[in-house]
Protein backbone atom coordinates (compact mmCIF):
# COMPACT_ATOMS: atom_id res chain seq x y z
CA UNK A 1 0.00 0.00 0.00
CA UNK A 2 2.68 2.41 0.71
CA UNK A 3 4.08 1.84 -2.95
CA UNK A 4 0.77 3.18 -4.37
CA UNK A 5 0.16 5.55 -1.35
CA UNK A 6 3.11 7.46 -2.50
CA UNK A 7 1.74 7.94 -6.35
CA UNK A 8 -1.65 9.42 -4.73
CA UNK A 9 0.95 11.85 -2.88
CA UNK A 10 2.73 12.81 -5.71
CA UNK A 11 -0.26 13.41 -7.88
CA UNK A 12 -2.13 15.07 -5.52
CA UNK A 13 0.86 17.67 -4.91
CA UNK A 14 0.94 18.20 -8.65
CA UNK A 15 -3.03 18.67 -9.00
CA UNK A 16 -2.41 20.88 -6.24
CA UNK A 17 -1.05 23.13 -7.90
CA UNK A 18 -2.64 23.17 -10.66
CA UNK A 19 -5.72 24.28 -9.47
CA UNK A 20 -4.13 26.68 -7.37
CA UNK A 21 -2.33 28.30 -10.21
CA UNK A 22 -3.93 27.58 -13.38
CA UNK A 23 -7.57 27.30 -12.36
CA UNK A 24 -6.79 30.12 -9.86
CA UNK A 25 -9.10 28.57 -6.77
CA UNK A 26 -9.03 30.51 -3.47
CA UNK A 27 -7.26 28.85 -0.53
CA UNK A 28 -10.24 27.60 1.08
CA UNK A 29 -11.35 26.01 -2.53
CA UNK A 30 -8.09 24.44 -3.00
CA UNK A 31 -8.13 23.10 1.12
CA UNK A 32 -11.88 21.47 0.33
CA UNK A 33 -11.13 19.70 -3.29
CA UNK A 34 -7.55 18.67 -1.50
CA UNK A 35 -9.57 17.08 1.80
CA UNK A 36 -11.94 15.67 -0.51
CA UNK A 37 -9.59 14.04 -2.79
CA UNK A 38 -7.41 12.64 0.39
CA UNK A 39 -10.72 11.00 1.77
CA UNK A 40 -11.01 9.32 -1.92
CA UNK A 41 -7.59 8.12 -2.45
CA UNK A 42 -7.58 6.48 1.33
CA UNK A 43 -11.06 4.94 0.25
CA UNK A 44 -9.75 3.66 -2.31
CA UNK A 45 -5.86 2.27 -1.24
CA UNK A 46 -7.78 0.45 1.80
CA UNK A 47 -10.51 -1.42 -1.29
CA UNK A 48 -8.12 -1.64 -3.98
CA UNK A 49 -4.40 -0.80 -3.44
CA UNK A 50 -4.27 0.87 -6.92
CA UNK A 51 -2.61 4.41 -8.40
CA UNK A 52 -4.46 7.10 -9.45
CA UNK A 53 -4.19 6.27 -13.28
CA UNK A 54 -5.95 2.87 -12.25
CA UNK A 55 -9.05 3.71 -10.81
CA UNK A 56 -11.73 2.31 -12.43
CA UNK A 57 -15.59 3.79 -12.69
CA UNK A 58 -16.98 1.18 -10.24
CA UNK A 59 -14.74 2.31 -7.63
CA UNK A 60 -15.99 5.75 -7.88
CA UNK A 61 -19.86 4.52 -7.89
CA UNK A 62 -18.89 1.99 -4.87
CA UNK A 63 -17.20 5.12 -3.03
CA UNK A 64 -20.95 7.26 -3.63
CA UNK A 65 -22.76 4.47 -2.17
CA UNK A 66 -19.94 4.37 0.89
CA UNK A 67 -20.67 8.34 1.13
CA UNK A 68 -24.73 7.34 1.30
CA UNK A 69 -24.34 4.91 3.72
CA UNK A 70 -22.57 7.18 5.98
CA UNK A 71 -25.21 9.70 5.98
CA UNK A 72 -23.92 12.49 4.02
CA UNK A 73 -26.19 15.27 2.11
CA UNK A 74 -26.59 15.15 -1.27
CA UNK A 75 -24.64 18.10 -1.66
CA UNK A 76 -21.85 16.89 0.22
CA UNK A 77 -22.05 14.04 -2.31
CA UNK A 78 -22.30 15.50 -5.21
CA UNK A 79 -19.74 18.11 -4.11
CA UNK A 80 -17.14 15.42 -3.53
CA UNK A 81 -18.02 14.12 -7.41
CA UNK A 82 -17.73 17.18 -8.73
CA UNK A 83 -13.65 17.27 -6.81
CA UNK A 84 -12.82 13.19 -8.11
CA UNK A 85 -14.13 14.99 -11.73
CA UNK A 86 -11.96 17.57 -11.48
CA UNK A 87 -9.20 15.30 -10.33
CA UNK A 88 -9.70 12.94 -13.14
CA UNK A 89 -9.76 15.72 -15.91
CA UNK A 90 -6.69 17.31 -14.88
CA UNK A 91 -5.11 13.19 -15.23
CA UNK A 92 -6.78 13.38 -18.61
CA UNK A 93 -5.28 16.96 -19.48
CA UNK A 94 -1.95 15.61 -18.52
CA UNK A 95 -2.53 12.51 -20.56
CA UNK A 96 -1.94 10.27 -17.70
CA UNK A 97 -5.08 8.14 -18.48
CA UNK A 98 -7.14 7.54 -21.60
CA UNK A 99 -10.49 8.12 -19.77
CA UNK A 100 -11.90 9.41 -16.66
CA UNK A 101 -13.57 6.89 -14.58
CA UNK A 102 -16.04 9.77 -13.01
CA UNK A 103 -17.40 10.46 -16.40
CA UNK A 104 -21.33 10.36 -17.11
CA UNK A 105 -21.55 9.51 -13.32
CA UNK A 106 -24.86 11.11 -12.08
CA UNK A 107 -24.76 13.66 -9.17
CA UNK A 108 -27.45 12.56 -6.78
CA UNK A 109 -30.08 15.77 -6.71
CA UNK A 110 -30.09 17.88 -3.82
CA UNK A 111 -33.12 20.08 -3.53
CA UNK A 112 -32.23 23.86 -3.18
CA UNK A 113 -32.30 25.47 0.25
CA UNK A 114 -32.65 29.09 0.96
CA UNK A 115 -31.14 30.21 4.52
CA UNK A 116 -33.11 32.49 6.56
CA UNK A 117 -33.61 35.81 5.22
CA UNK A 118 -33.76 39.12 7.87
CA UNK A 119 -36.09 41.48 8.16
CA UNK A 120 -34.66 45.20 7.98
CA UNK A 121 -35.84 45.75 11.69
CA UNK A 122 -34.13 42.69 12.32
CA UNK A 123 -31.13 43.31 10.84
CA UNK A 124 -31.14 46.80 12.92
CA UNK A 125 -31.72 44.71 16.07
CA UNK A 126 -29.07 43.02 15.86
CA UNK A 127 -26.52 45.41 14.98
CA UNK A 128 -27.89 48.04 18.04
CA UNK A 129 -27.37 44.78 20.07
CA UNK A 130 -23.60 45.50 20.18
CA UNK A 131 -22.56 48.04 23.17
CA UNK A 132 -19.98 49.98 21.40
CA UNK A 133 -18.06 51.08 24.63
CA UNK A 134 -15.44 49.08 23.87
CA UNK A 135 -12.82 48.95 21.04
CA UNK A 136 -13.76 45.25 20.66
CA UNK A 137 -17.30 46.38 19.77
CA UNK A 138 -16.81 49.58 17.57
CA UNK A 139 -15.07 46.52 15.80
CA UNK A 140 -17.69 44.31 15.94
CA UNK A 141 -20.74 46.68 15.01
CA UNK A 142 -18.83 47.87 12.01
CA UNK A 143 -18.22 44.09 10.85
CA UNK A 144 -22.12 43.52 10.76
CA UNK A 145 -22.77 46.87 9.36
CA UNK A 146 -20.35 45.91 6.25
CA UNK A 147 -21.70 42.62 5.98
CA UNK A 148 -25.15 43.41 5.35
CA UNK A 149 -24.64 46.50 3.76
CA UNK A 150 -21.38 46.00 1.01
CA UNK A 151 -23.09 41.93 0.77
CA UNK A 152 -19.82 40.46 1.22
CA UNK A 153 -18.77 36.85 1.52
CA UNK A 154 -16.68 35.97 5.11
CA UNK A 155 -13.75 35.32 2.96
CA UNK A 156 -14.13 38.59 2.11
CA UNK A 157 -14.33 40.58 5.16
CA UNK A 158 -11.49 38.65 6.99
CA UNK A 159 -9.15 39.73 3.83
CA UNK A 160 -10.73 43.48 3.72
CA UNK A 161 -7.52 45.82 3.62
CA UNK A 162 -7.25 49.18 4.76
CA UNK A 163 -6.05 50.05 1.63
CA UNK A 164 -8.99 48.84 0.01
CA UNK A 165 -10.84 51.43 1.46
CA UNK A 166 -11.85 54.18 -0.95
CA UNK A 167 -14.10 56.35 1.11
CA UNK A 168 -13.71 59.50 -0.26
CA UNK A 169 -14.98 57.88 -4.04
CA UNK A 170 -17.77 56.04 -1.95
CA UNK A 171 -16.95 52.96 -2.42
CA UNK A 172 -14.60 49.48 -1.05
CA UNK A 173 -12.34 47.30 -2.93
CA UNK A 174 -12.88 43.48 -2.63
CA UNK A 175 -11.15 40.12 -3.62
CA UNK A 176 -13.44 37.49 -4.10
CA UNK A 177 -13.03 33.95 -5.47
CA UNK A 178 -10.57 33.18 -7.67
CA UNK A 179 -8.79 36.39 -6.78
CA UNK A 180 -11.38 38.69 -9.07
CA UNK A 181 -11.85 42.21 -7.83
CA UNK A 182 -15.04 44.54 -7.85
CA UNK A 183 -16.20 47.70 -6.30
CA UNK A 184 -18.86 47.80 -4.22
CA UNK A 185 -20.29 50.84 -2.78
CA UNK A 186 -20.15 51.48 0.79
CA UNK A 187 -22.61 53.26 3.08
CA UNK A 188 -22.48 56.27 4.88
CA UNK A 189 -23.24 54.43 8.35
CA UNK A 190 -20.95 51.76 7.42
CA UNK A 191 -18.31 54.34 6.25
CA UNK A 192 -18.75 55.66 10.12
CA UNK A 193 -18.75 52.57 11.80
CA UNK A 194 -15.51 51.45 9.95
CA UNK A 195 -13.98 55.26 10.99
CA UNK A 196 -14.68 54.61 14.60
CA UNK A 197 -12.82 51.29 15.17
CA UNK A 198 -9.92 52.58 12.39
CA UNK A 199 -9.04 55.67 14.85
CA UNK A 200 -8.38 52.98 17.68
CA UNK A 201 -6.60 50.53 15.33
CA UNK A 202 -3.94 53.17 14.56
CA UNK A 203 -3.28 54.09 17.36
CA UNK A 204 -2.54 50.23 18.38
CA UNK A 205 0.42 50.64 15.75
CA UNK A 206 -0.46 47.58 13.97
CA UNK A 207 1.23 46.43 11.34
CA UNK A 208 -1.07 44.14 9.58
CA UNK A 209 -2.98 45.48 6.45
CA UNK A 210 -6.31 43.61 6.95
CA UNK A 211 -8.83 45.95 8.42
CA UNK A 212 -10.32 44.23 10.89
CA UNK A 213 -8.20 42.78 13.87
CA UNK A 214 -8.31 40.38 17.20
CA UNK A 215 -7.64 41.35 20.16
CA UNK A 216 -3.87 40.25 19.41
CA UNK A 217 -3.74 42.32 16.69
CA UNK A 218 -3.59 39.67 14.00
CA UNK A 219 -6.78 38.79 11.08
CA UNK A 220 -10.18 37.49 12.26
CA UNK A 221 -11.10 33.92 11.41
CA UNK A 222 -13.86 32.65 10.14
CA UNK A 223 -15.21 31.37 13.16
CA UNK A 224 -14.85 34.04 15.37
CA UNK A 225 -17.11 36.39 12.72
CA UNK A 226 -19.85 33.58 13.07
CA UNK A 227 -19.42 33.70 16.73
CA UNK A 228 -19.52 37.48 16.59
CA UNK A 229 -23.30 36.69 14.87
CA UNK A 230 -24.63 34.19 16.70
CA UNK A 231 -23.72 36.71 19.87
CA UNK A 232 -25.79 39.41 18.71
CA UNK A 233 -28.54 37.55 17.75
CA UNK A 234 -29.28 35.87 21.63
CA UNK A 235 -28.91 39.14 22.26
CA UNK A 236 -31.32 40.77 20.06
CA UNK A 237 -33.54 38.24 20.61
CA UNK A 238 -33.80 36.50 17.02
CA UNK A 239 -34.08 32.97 16.66
CA UNK A 240 -33.22 32.49 13.54
CA UNK A 241 -30.01 30.28 12.08
CA UNK A 242 -28.09 33.08 11.64
CA UNK A 243 -24.10 32.94 9.95
CA UNK A 244 -22.70 35.50 7.34
CA UNK A 245 -24.49 34.29 4.56
CA UNK A 246 -27.79 34.79 6.22
CA UNK A 247 -27.02 38.77 5.88
CA UNK A 248 -25.19 38.04 2.56
CA UNK A 249 -28.69 36.96 1.12
CA UNK A 250 -30.79 39.21 3.24
CA UNK A 251 -28.39 42.37 1.77
CA UNK A 252 -29.54 40.57 -2.18
CA UNK A 253 -33.31 40.27 -1.14
CA UNK A 254 -33.75 43.50 0.09
CA UNK A 255 -32.29 45.15 -2.65
CA UNK A 256 -34.35 43.60 -5.12
CA UNK A 257 -37.71 44.15 -2.99
CA UNK A 258 -36.46 47.75 -3.13
CA UNK A 259 -36.44 47.46 -7.26
CA UNK A 260 -32.52 46.45 -8.18
CA UNK A 261 -32.03 44.59 -11.47
CA UNK A 262 -30.87 41.44 -11.16
CA UNK A 263 -27.77 42.27 -12.80
CA UNK A 264 -27.00 45.07 -10.37
CA UNK A 265 -27.13 42.34 -7.62
CA UNK A 266 -24.84 39.92 -9.51
CA UNK A 267 -22.55 42.48 -9.84
CA UNK A 268 -22.82 43.92 -6.62
CA UNK A 269 -22.39 39.98 -4.70
CA UNK A 270 -19.12 38.77 -7.34
CA UNK A 271 -21.66 35.94 -9.04
CA UNK A 272 -20.09 34.94 -12.87
CA UNK A 273 -23.14 33.52 -13.41
CA UNK A 274 -26.59 35.27 -13.20
CA UNK A 275 -27.83 31.97 -12.70
CA UNK A 276 -26.08 31.77 -9.34
CA UNK A 277 -27.87 35.19 -8.10
CA UNK A 278 -31.34 33.58 -9.09
CA UNK A 279 -30.58 31.10 -5.72
CA UNK A 280 -30.09 34.39 -3.64
CA UNK A 281 -33.76 35.57 -4.62
CA UNK A 282 -37.03 35.01 -3.67
CA UNK A 283 -38.50 35.84 -7.07
CA UNK A 284 -41.11 33.24 -8.74
CA UNK A 285 -39.27 31.39 -11.36
CA UNK A 286 -42.18 32.60 -14.16
CA UNK A 287 -41.23 36.68 -12.99
CA UNK A 288 -37.19 35.26 -12.95
CA UNK A 289 -37.13 33.52 -15.83
CA UNK A 290 -38.71 36.90 -17.61
CA UNK A 291 -36.05 39.13 -16.20
CA UNK A 292 -33.31 36.56 -17.25
CA UNK A 293 -34.83 36.70 -20.44
CA UNK A 294 -34.70 41.06 -20.65
CA UNK A 295 -31.28 41.37 -19.74
CA UNK A 296 -29.21 38.54 -21.62
CA UNK A 297 -29.36 38.63 -25.42
CA UNK A 298 -30.26 35.62 -26.93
Amino acid sequence: MATQQKKWVETARRYRTYIKVEKRLSENSVEAYMRDLEQFAHFVLVKWDVPPRKVEREMVERYLEWLYDEGREKSSQARMLSGIRSFFNYLLLNDEIQSSPAEDISAPKAGRTLPDVLTTEEIDRLISSIEVDTVKGRRDRAIVEVLYSCGLRVSELITLRVSDLFFGEGYIRVIGKGDKQRLVPISDLARERISLYLDERKAAKSNEEVLFLNNRGKQLTRVMIFTILRRAALRAGIDKKISPHTLRHSFATHLLEGGAGIRQVQELLGHESILTTEIYTHLEAEHLRSTVEEHLPL
